[in-house]
């Protein structure tokens, strides 16, 4: 029989292991090697005023084909679920989202591509039939063109384009979407085939327009996701001290958003003045949120654009 000592340190061994999160456990082995590439976050939007938030980024050209759907796998994992991997009648294969986040993340992603950020690339579907599967209302369709290839996470805490200003203004975006769920297993490098282009995306945008919560001990049942009402009482800019611009948040990853500057708020809110609201108004359209909630978020987000163009340094 083993000693009581060496039982002793297996059994705190097993207890360790079970404790662990599933994505510590065997995390060296689900590591990629990122290429060598250029990274691409943001590049600068000539024609912000002329952008048509109700298609987003994929345009006319990039609508699904829903003549005939064929279903090809399933997905599972994240707050949604399972999630369903289908092919449309032009071929293209898309990754659909069932459930409250499909409309906030449709949303969210035109809002970020409007100002020239990399994302992905979706529509919603008000109404979808995957044969084998079912009929669902609200089903986001994310794509997944065939000349682009998923790597690895990007880090917020780490990454090559850290400390640009593009990047400041990506976490000003995260505040202003009211985005609580910042977590690297949510980013993706996405390697476009044929160039040296590795694109920066945020990939999972589902936690937004809600409010990130309140003290943390009642974290978990006070924040929100797609929750209109939420979002408009969600306070943002708290104020100001000497060059640094404080925000109301109290989500994941606390710490990368206590140095945003009054210049870095400012950019990233003249890039956003320049949409206008019949615009802003596409976002959601483009979500299926009925008019009631079109104009409460349309609203709320031009109230916040506002904040970042007024935010002065301190004294």
């Amino acid at each position: 029989m083993l000693n009581n000592t060496i039982c002793n340190k297996l059994i705190a061994l097993t207890v360790l292991l079970f404790s662990l999160p599933l994505s510590a456990v065997g995390a060296n082995q689900k590591k990629k090697q990122v290429p060598r590439g250029v990274p691409v976050l943001w590049t600068s939007p000539a024609n912000i005023n002329s952008r048509n938030l109700r298609l987003g980024p994929g345009g006319a050209a990039m609508q699904p084909d829903l003549r005939s759907i064929t279903f090809l796998e399933e997905d599972k994992g994240g707050y949604s679920g399972t999630k369903y991997r289908i092919r449309d009648g032009a071929g293209r294969e898309w990754v659909a989202k069932i459930g409250k986040e499909a409309q906030s993340e449709t949303a969210a992603v035109r809002l970020l591509w409007s100002v020239g950020y990399e994302t992905e690339i979706n529509y919603l579907v008000p109404r979808l039939t995957i044969p084998g599967k079912g009929t669902f209302e609200d089903v986001r369709l994310e794509a997944r063109p065939a000349g682009e290839k998923r790597l690895d996470e990007w880090q917020w805490e780490a990454n090559p384009l850290v400390r640009t200003r593009p990047f400041q203004g990506l976490k000003v975006m995260m505040l202003l979407l009211e985005n609580w769920d910042i977590k690297d297993s949510n980013n993706e490098i996405i390697q476009v085939k044929g160039t040296n282009k590795l694109r920066y995306v945020v990939s999972d945008l589902g936690a937004t327009f809600g409010k990130t919560g309140g003290l943390p001990i009642l974290w978990s049942i006070t924040r929100s996701r797609n929750k209109p009402e939420d979002y408009e009482k969600a306070k943002f800019v708290e104020g100001v001290e000497g060059n640094q611009v404080k925000f109301r948040y109290s989500g994941k990853k606390k710490v990368i958003f206590e140095n945003i500057t009054v210049a870095d708020a400012r950019w990233l809110g003249g890039l956003l003045s320049r949409l206008s609201r019949a615009q802003i108004r596409d976002a959601f359209l483009a979500a299926n949120y009925n008019r009631e909630e079109v104009e409460t978020l349309s609203e709320a987000v031009l109230d916040r654009i506002e904040q970042l163009r007024r935010v002065r340094r301190g004294r």
